[in-house]
């Protein structure tokens, strides 16, 4: 009789062999490989030996050592730039038809992202997934997924280049490229769409607003706040659901929701779900795919492939700029609760690139973030640390506080009597007593930071606060040109935006 041989795998490779197919590990090498293949020819395959790359036995690390890590500067001066020309095959095959402009919120010049039809695809597949997560919330009212849907988004008409391609908001692209189904549901509809003019576009808006039964809103909360609230007072009325009584939620992405919340509600006459994701003008990152999730599902295949670089010192300088050969992890590499600096490689042809968002994991299992803030945007003159996640929660709890709307703040430091200061600017129409306002966001950004709190003691000697109308923040991005679709108010004030801030305050509300 022969014997049986009981033969025990090492453990390493047992649970190798037990890994399932939605592992994110797996995901994202499956995801990289797919992308190293596509761009193997173009000429930044072929510099960084993409083929060598496909035949190593740890491809992610491989990638890692031959590959550099890149900024907007750096990857559009060695890159890029030659697409804006006309050169195909550079960082991703042919020629880029279509470019995002982004001026990633603080930047005066537009950054030029390109934007292919991969990508296009990729984004109108997670649209559609996230969509489909909708029917998992229990408290979302289905009848209003059936309704149109009001996108608040960039111009379809978009600038032409001279080398026969378009650029403009990443909104306005997605829109002109919808797909033929969305036609039925989608509003404002290709003419106001195409209006490039934000003040006109909103105008068309409210005219055309009770002829149309809207479920949902898309858009950055600030722009589709100041809609609602012009749709409300054109025609009288005590809330939006006068005019919109199947709206039922709310999707939002780009900034923080919360410091906007409280300016929400008052608009509304029954509450309404918000759905939160992560569309960035590089990609479609991650959403919210349940109700009670603390975080934003990261999207790990579907040609997106992630790196994350712990945001502290030994990455960053004190002004938020990369070091040379940061340290970088996978996603089974990342640790939940630390913040990370966010790098992608996509089908538009973008490598090891910063995005400049910085991130949080929430849920390690089920691969859930928040974003905390921008690697340039956070104060730290003296040690404070004071993150934009710290700034927007102080100002949600001193709105909830004082039962007032502060739909936009931003905040500078500067030297004061030999030690630093913080000066904050905030967006408020309802009648609040400055000195009590700052008083509570620095009681609460001591409870929030105990590095702040520990420097309010001794080198960050004051806090100073000017109370500003929400429409001297909505003019000075029309000053820069940056009105409506995606762009946001810089949280935090440094260099020469803060110099044009204070020029403007001074030439428009010095005798406010």
């Amino acid at each position: 009789m022969a014997r049986i041989i009981d033969i025990k795998l090492p453990k390493a490779i047992a649970a190798a062999l037990r890994i399932p197919e939605n592992d994110p590990r797996r995901q994202q090498l499956r995801v990289l490989k797919k992308l190293l293949k596509k761009a193997t020819l173009t000429e930044f395959g072929q510099k960084y030996h993409f083929d060598e790359i496909l035949l190593s036995k740890h491809i992610g690390k491989e990638f890692q050592q031959r590959v550099p890590v890149h900024d907007y500067n750096k990857i559009y001066e060695e890159w890029w730039k030659k697409t804006l020309e006309g050169v195909p095959d550079v960082t991703w095959p042919g020629k880029i038809k279509y470019y995002a402009l982004s001026s990633g919120t603080s930047e005066s010049a537009s950054k030029y992202i390109p934007v292919t039809k991969e990508m296009l695809r990729s984004n109108r597949i997670n649209y559609i997934r996230q969509l489909i997560s909708v029917f998992n919330y229990e408290h979302l009212p289905r009848n209003a997924v059936t309704k149109g849907f009001l996108m608040l988004g960039g111009a379809t008409d978009l600038q032409k280049g001279k080398a026969g391609w378009y650029a403009g908001d990443l909104s306005g692209i997605l829109a002109k490229n919808r797909p033929f189904w969305f036609q039925t549901f989608y509003k404002p509809g290709g003419r106001i769409a195409k209006i490039k003019d934000w003040n006109e576009k909103l105008n068309e808006i409210v005219e055309k607003a009770p002829d149309w039964d809207i479920g949902y809103i898309v858009g950055v909360p600030a722009w589709c706040q100041m809609c609602m609230e012009m749709i409300i007072e054109h025609y009288k009325v005590k809330t939006i659901h006068d005019i919109w009584p199947n709206l039922g939620f709310f999707v939002h992405g780009g900034v923080a929701f919360e410091p906007y919340k409280k300016g929400f509600e008052k608009l509304l006459a029954k509450p309404i779900v918000y759905i939160e994701n992560y569309l960035s003008s590089e990609g479609f990152i991650g959403y919210k795919d349940r109700e009670n999730a603390r975080g934003m599902k990261l999207v790990l295949d579907n040609n997106i492939f992630m790196e994350f670089i712990p945001f502290d010192s030994k990455n960053f300088d004190s002004e938020g700029n990369m070091v040379k050969d940061p340290e970088a992890y996978m996603i089974h590499e990342v640790e939940e609760g630390k913040d990370y600096a966010l790098l992608m490689s996509t089908n538009s042809g973008a490598w090891r690139y910063l995005i400049g968002d910085t991130l949080r994991f929430v849920d390690i299992e089920r691969k859930e973030v928040v974003i905390t803030g921008r690697t340039k945007h956070y104060l730290s003159l003296v040690g404070e640390h004071l993150s934009v996640e710290n700034m927007n929660k102080a100002v949600e709890l001193v709105s909830e506080e004082l039962n007032i709307s502060i739909p936009e703040f931003t905040v500078a430091g500067f030297p004061y009597e030999n030690l630093f200061a913080h000066k904050w600017y905030v967006a408020c129409d309802d009648k609040v007593d400055e000195d009590l306002l700052i008083k509570k966001i620095d009681e609460h950004l001591c409870q929030l930071n105990d590095d702040y709190a520990v420097e309010r003691t001794s080198a960050l000697k004051q806090v100073f606060i000017e109370k500003l109308p929400e429409q001297a923040f909505l003019k000075f991005m029309e000053t820069k040109g940056k009105l409506g679709s995606q762009h946001k108010f810089p949280r935090v004030l440094k260099g020469k935006i803060w110099q044009e801030w204070n020029e403007f305050l001074n030439m428009n509300y010095e005798n406010k």
